[in-house]
């Protein structure tokens, strides 16, 4: 049976989920704290997190710097392991200051593969979260792709799963990418949508194939499924 084609994919989670709302970030440092203001946490919990950060302390590098334990922690406290990820939260802002002047978005004037390496440079931020910041940024028209979205592509038949994340990662990104309209709202829109499906409907374990509108065309479903 041939594998579903990657624009139908996104319709169909778009016509179950509705158009998915943009997370109201301000660039990419505020992209870099958001994924280090709590630990295991979902949208709802981190947004307040986040909002908590805003209010209490501030984004800028050096308020993060000179906050308080306690006011760190009231932030990270959002999620587990809240003293290692207040360290964090000191650790993005030092290397915001000493590596970048405070001032991210220099980074995106800089060529592809250096923006990247200097945003892994972050706590947290791997090659994907790195691709992510330049997609979310508008300077890198690519699928970035975090677990649970990759989770979905992969039981859809796009590519196969190897040792190596990064391996997996790679290859399912080559499966889609003759199929993807290289529009920034599109890809947005694109990895929004396959991250809340993988945390909804296609969980790591116990996946709810019964109610996934694209049952009929998953290799994983075919075979068993849950």
């Amino acid at each position: 049976m041939p594998r579903i084609v990657f624009t139908q994919v996104v319709e169909r989670l778009r016509a179950h989920y509705g158009p998915p709302k943009l997370p109201k970030l301000d660039g990419p440092w505020e992209m870099i704290l958001w994924e280090n203001v709590a630990y295991l946490a979902d949208d709802d919990r981190r947004g307040k997190a986040f909002e908590t950060l805003k209010k209490r302390i501030g984004t800028e590098p050096q308020r993060i710097l000179s906050a308080s334990d306690e006011a760190l922690l009231d932030v990270t406290g959002h999620g587990i392991l809240a003293d290692q990820f207040a360290t964090k939260l000191r650790e993005c802002a030092q290397i915001a200051l000493e590596e970048f002047d405070g001032d991210l978005r220099s980074v995106l004037k800089l060529a592809v593969p250096k923006a990247k390496k200097a945003l892994q440079e972050f706590p947290g931020i791997g090659e994907p979260g790195a691709e992510k910041i330049l997609l979310f940024s508008r300077t890198d028209p690519v699928l970035a792709l975090e677990s649970n979205g990759l989770r979905v592509l992969l039981r859809l038949g796009f590519g196969e799963e190897k040792k190596s994340y990064s391996a997996t990662y790679r290859i399912v990104q080559r499966a889609v990418n003759e199929e993807l309209d290289p529009e920034y709202s599109s890809l947005i829109q694109a990895h929004l949508l396959l991250r809340r499906h993988g945390q909804e409907l296609c969980r790591r374990s116990q996946p709810a194939c019964s109610e996934c509108p694209l049952a009929l065309d998953c290799e994983f479903n075919r075979r068993g499924g849950a």
